[in-house]
């Protein structure tokens, strides 16, 4: 098979969608940890893809702590915990299938950890533009529903912004994981409920506290907003 260029969009486009069909694989368990994927020029024939696809495919994969591969001894799975789990492609696979009911709690507690601390911070540092995105964003939950592209968007804004407006470089670095964190959950939960709860009231709620500089006010809205949304995680995992 014809070697494509590096680089070439053909090629972009081809090596990011055997990351993720490979990554999907591996995170729904059809390639357990140990499991050998083969050699490049093996597996690149296998799949009828060139060595230079398959070639970045992997590194994709490696650079997300799924695979690893070594000289004459193949591509192996690695074992879980070696996985970027709060990376977005690798969140984004999970959530393409049935995520693992314990993952799921696992990140409900990981933005408890976070968010409160993170809303705490906004309330005593954010400026007005902080504000404005927050508005904006809720602007954009209220005419889109968070059933649509445009409405899961503008939730995930008003998320980041918070942790924007915490002031905290640290902080603002978790944007991509958590907001990969907000719009996942909320897409499988959507998915699978017919009539989701309107989580509107929340998120005024803690946008009002972050205003109002009250830090605790902020803290006891977020806990709320997350406990509400993980009992409708509940819902649809029963």
């Amino acid at each position: 098979m014809p070697e494509r260029a590096p680089g070439s969009p053909s090629s972009l486009r081809l090596h990011t969608t055997m990351a993720r069909n490979l990554g999907t694989a591996i995170v729904s368990g059809e390639f357990q940890p140990g499991d050998n994927l083969g050699g490049e020029v093996e597996r690149s024939e296998t799949l009828g893809v060139s060595r230079t696809a398959y070639r970045e495919a992997i590194r994709i994969l490696i650079a997300k702590g799924l695979v690893e591969s070594r000289p004459k001894a193949g591509t192996h799975v690695t074992p879980r915990k070696r996985w970027n789990v709060l990376d977005p492609d690798v969140l984004d696979w999970m959530f393409s299938g049935q995520p693992d009911e314990q993952f799921i709690h696992d990140i409900f507690e990981l933005r408890g950890v976070i968010e409160p601390a993170a809303a705490a911070f906004a309330a005593e540092r954010h400026t007005a533009a902080h504000l404005e995105i927050m508005d904006r964003a809720l602007v954009g939950m209220r005419e889109h529903g968070l059933q649509s592209p445009e409405g899961q968007e503008a939730d995930q804004d008003f998320h980041t912004a918070i942790l924007n407006a915490a002031g905290n470089e640290a902080l603002a670095s978790l944007s991509s994981s958590v907001g990969a964190a907000v719009r996942w959950t909320t897409r499988f939960k959507l998915k699978h409920a017919a009539a989701p709860r309107d989580p509107i009231d929340e998120h005024v709620e803690l946008r009002d506290a972050i205003a109002s500089r009250d830090p605790e006010r902020a803290i006891a809205a977020t806990r709320e907003l997350l406990s509400l949304a993980l009992q409708d995680m509940a819902l649809v995992l029963v």
